[in-house]
């Protein structure tokens, strides 16, 4: 079996893959604190949720864009199942040619979400992943990750609202029925909502004007479906895109994992 990690600044992705099967997933909160022994207490308490003993585990993959935390894992991968994690870095094949200026500054999440889309479509391609930030990837026919954008998240957007704004109210994020609130709440959910969704779609429309193609637009994260459901040039959203990019740079360096 293999186990793959998504570290995200806000959150920690798990995925425990048994062949081609999505055997186990979880969501934790990320914490730069978290020692070794913990990640180790935690993990042990994940896979005996689902009846898994750490022996079965033959591998290893791990995307980070939190670097005070790969020590940890690294150490735990070694002392819970005596292997070395594959970390996503330069020097891992990863089958995507960075054609930016100084590949060594692309997110190893955002290279992940590259090898996932390739897995299962073909360029190009606009992957968008809403997490702590919202990322957009543009990846060619050739396989060439050109490059992209980052913006705000919407959670990010909607904590600093509250936090800085002293009238505000800490509101759901959902989409309000119309698009002119009536209350400070709907004000607020239309502008998180239906804002990013026309921010998507308008930077979606400049990088095609850009490529001089229309690309399939692929979302991930936690605010993909919500963000997709008010989006006009959204096609496919897939939570799991990072975790089968994981897997695929995997199978690409060490092998299938059974």
């Amino acid at each position: 079996m293999l186990l793959v990690v998504d570290v995200g600044n806000s959150h920690t992705v798990l995925g425990l893959y048994d062949g081609k099967e999505l055997a186990g997933q979880w969501r934790v909160v990320t914490s730069n604190y978290r020692t070794g022994d913990e990640l180790h207490i935690l993990l042990a308490m994940l896979l005996q949720s689902i009846g898994v003993r750490p022996e079965n585990i033959k591998g290893c993959c791990v995307s980070s864009v939190v670097p005070p935390l790969n020590g940890a894992i690294q150490h735990v991968s070694m002392r819970a199942f005596g292997i070395e994690a594959l970390m996503v870095e330069p020097g891992v094949k990863t089958g995507i040619m960075l054609q930016c200026e100084n590949p060594r500054e692309v997110g190893a999440d955002r290279i992940a979400n590259a090898a996932g889309a390739l897995v299962e479509h073909t360029g190009p391609l606009i992957v968008i992943d809403f997490g702590t930030a919202t990322t957009f990837d543009v990846i060619t026919e050739r396989m060439e990750w050109l490059g992209g954008v980052i913006a705000p998240g919407v959670q990010l957007s909607a904590d600093s609202l509250f936090e800085r704004c002293a009238r505000l109210p800490r509101v759901d994020i959902v989409a309000p029925k119309t698009v002119i609130g009536r209350n400070t709440v709907t004000n607020i959910q239309a502008g998180l909502t239906y804002g990013y969704a026309d921010m998507v779609d308008g930077l979606v429309a400049r990088i095609v004007k850009e490529l001089g193609q229309t690309p399939k637009v692929i979302a991930t994260g936690g605010f993909s479906r919500l963000i997709s459901s008010v989006s006009s040039r959204i096609d496919i959203v897939d939570p799991l895109l990072t975790l089968k990019g994981l897997r695929a740079i995997y199978e690409r360096n060490i092998g299938k994992c059974e």
